[in-house]
């Protein structure tokens, strides 16, 4: 999708800033460069916000208590998520065989995507606690419907990668360190 006429964070403009950099400087000067697409990372010591860091955040709500907020679209927007592990798995299979100006898609793929409802019952389930949400009708602006990551460029460029940690992995982790 275009990015032109679109509503940006500052924070998202960055990111997108800082990808063309690290192209060019790979591309221009030969240097063994990758930008890493983030989806949702994440993992148990995520400190999450309501902001930043869905399921961490989530989870945290979950397991100690409060409102957790659910901006628009019925809460059924979608977000894929990649355990820390499987992170730094991936950079360190890059760092064995880099490239110039490489660009991969990091993220959990349609394996460990999840809806914010899905998550909720998710969460309720592994922590045996009821979460109290409020719906909010506005959706959040510059939040994206569906987001998950194609992965198939990173299973072909950097062999032996691939997600190890399921969802559902996550979500017990994190309620594991989070309930102590």
């Amino acid at each position: 999708f275009s990015i032109d006429h679109s509503t940006h964070s500052l924070f998202g403009a960055s990111k997108v800033a800082a990808d063309v950099m690290v192209q060019e400087y790979g591309r221009y000067f030969g240097m063994k460069t990758a930008c890493f697409r983030g989806g949702c990372l994440t993992g148990a010591h995520h400190a999450g916000v309501e902001l930043h860091g869905f399921l961490a955040y989530l989870m945290k709500v979950a397991t100690g208590g409060g409102t957790y907020r659910i901006f628009g679209y019925k809460g059924k927007q979608v977000r894929d998520n990649i355990h820390s592990k499987d992170v730094c798995r991936a950079f360190h299979i890059f760092y064995e065989n880099p490239r110039c100006g490489a660009v991969y898609n990091l993220g959990g793929g349609r394996q460990n995507s999840v809806s914010l409802i899905e998550a909720i019952a998710k969460a309720e389930e592994v922590t045996g606690k009821k979460m109290h949400t409020v719906y909010v009708e506005d959706n959040r602006v510059g939040d994206h419907i569906c987001y998950i990551s194609d992965l198939s460029k990173m299973r072909e460029e950097l062999p032996g990668w691939d997600i190890t940690v399921s969802l559902d992995e996550i979500f017990e982790e994190m309620a594991r360190e989070m309930m102590g």
